[in-house]
């Protein structure tokens, strides 16, 4: 039987090409603005981007930092060093899963993951391998989807989160914020503006 992660790699690896377009329309109204709110909070010059995704974190790169960034599915990675060379983005891109990062503990200044945790088989374990490789006193910005507060939405989407999962390879009721409140950090802050589906979060090491 395939694990997990191989199924939703998959999955990505499937609708990498098409990804972008898939989600233009929730791109431009809502997750941009939140893009770059999180990025204004990056400091430091050693960053990791967790689930680059196809690169729609690009534009907001801080100057004069030196930028890792991940991703579990090659066809994903592929469209990501697209767009590195056409958006001439300074980046180091490696092929990695969340689970068991190779980097070693206190690496980076800055850990950012925007709309990954929905997808990542085991939670837990990968918030755990995000908290292992932040330096001490450092930041994990996390931008995420979550399962409403809202009871009647809540049912509906564990419902439909079936069927959203075999289509685009993400979880929509997740609780990521549980999560890492368990994992280890000394200060877990919700940003003010978050509503009840989508939550801005900053962990400090």
């Amino acid at each position: 039987m395939k694990s997990d992660s191989l199924v939703i790699k998959q999955r990505y690896d499937r609708i990498a090409p098409y990804y972008d377009d898939l989600l233009a329309v929730n791109e431009g109204l809502f997750y941009r603005r939140w893009r770059k709110k999180l990025w204004a909070k990056v400091e430091g010059i050693h960053i990791l981007e967790v689930g680059v995704g196809t690169g729609k974190n690009f534009d907001y790169y801080p100057i004069n930092a030196q930028i890792t960034a991940i991703d579990f599915s090659p066809e994903m990675l592929t469209q990501a060093e697209y767009k590195k060379i056409r958006k001439a983005v300074t980046v180091t891109l490696n092929l990695m899963d969340v689970h068991s990062m190779i980097y070693a503990d206190n690496s980076f200044d800055v850990v950012v993951s925007t709309f990954v945790f929905g997808s990542v088989a085991s939670p837990s374990k990968g918030l755990k391998e995000l908290y292992r490789v932040c330096k001490p006193g450092g930041k994990v910005l996390l931008l995420e989807q979550v399962v409403s507060s809202k009871s009647s939405l809540a049912m509906l989407m564990n419902m439909i989160n079936p069927i959203v999962r075999v289509i685009m390879g993400a979880n929509i009721n997740r609780s990521t914020l549980k999560h890492i409140k368990s994992s280890g950090f000394t200060f877990v802050n919700i940003d003010a503006d978050s509503g009840h589906l989508i939550k801005l979060i900053e962990a400090i090491k």
